[in-house]
């Protein structure tokens, strides 16, 4: 039995004697209710005695501001808990494809957590990621572009990332993926014990499955699919920081 509470934009859902917190930025536009896509795997986490707070928000060009956002509303989450539960528990940030970008970004450089998984990382150009941009910029003669940029990203995560506990998790059938990019970007700093592993499953294996899904396939699809998910729960409850 977990209590749920929301404060700011954050879902804390909280077991009653939590080992650990996990800290959840989710996708680009399935994160509105992020306590609802990513069910299951929240789920996961509170089973195995771990405190779940998800960020929601609505993607928009400026991803340093959200980042900046999404840190404020954790740091008062996790303030929160901590008086509550009287200790302050391990902590591990998690981002799913942009959110994982949204984590790496925070102004702390990942120093008040404990570690960091990324799944299914995206740091993709903002016409690569939004279809109809390029078609609507090169006709109105504008240019748009995520901030940091793609590249920026990769040099800022360089220069000021500080967390050197990093568990980046990729799918064997993930096209969206750009892990590969960010260990090489991580091991370029001092000290780097990020680590990288290749589980089964896509871009959309984390998210939980819907109704739609639900009624279009099989029990044994939604079982294939939650073992997916229950394996990358184990994957990051057994992560040796």
């Amino acid at each position: 039995m977990s209590t749920f509470r929301r404060i700011s934009d954050v879902s804390c859902q909280w077991p009653s004697r939590p080992i650990g917190l996990i800290e959840l930025i989710g996708g680009s536009y399935i994160s509105i209710k992020p306590e609802v896509t990513y069910k299951r795997l929240i789920t996961g986490f509170l089973q195995r005695n771990f405190a779940v707070h998800s960020w929601a928000y609505i993607p928009n060009f400026d991803h340093q501001l959200q980042a900046n956002y999404a840190w404020k509303q954790f740091r008062q989450s996790r303030k929160i808990l901590e008086k509550r539960i009287g200790l302050k528990p391990i902590s591990i940030k998690l981002g799913h494809s942009l959110g994982c970008k949204l984590h790496l970004l925070a102004p702390d450089g990942g120093r008040n957590s404990d570690g960091l998984v990324a799944i299914s990382f995206n740091n993709f150009r903002a016409d690569k990621s939004i279809p109809l941009l390029k078609k609507m910029s090169q006709k109105l003669n504008f240019q748009t572009e995520f901030s940091p940029s793609p590249s920026e990203t990769l040099n800022l995560i360089r220069e000021h990332y500080e967390q050197v506990n990093n568990l980046l998790i990729k799918f064997k059938n993930d096209n969206l993926d750009q892990n590969d990019l960010l260990l090489k970007s991580l091991k370029e700093r001092p000290s780097d014990k990020s680590k990288i592993i290749l589980l089964d499953g896509n871009h959309l294996t984390p998210i939980s499955i819907g109704i739609r899904e639900k009624l279009l396939k099989s029990k044994f699809q939604s079982s294939l699919k939650y073992e997916k998910i229950d394996l990358v729960v184990d994957q990051v409850t057994n992560w040796k920081i």
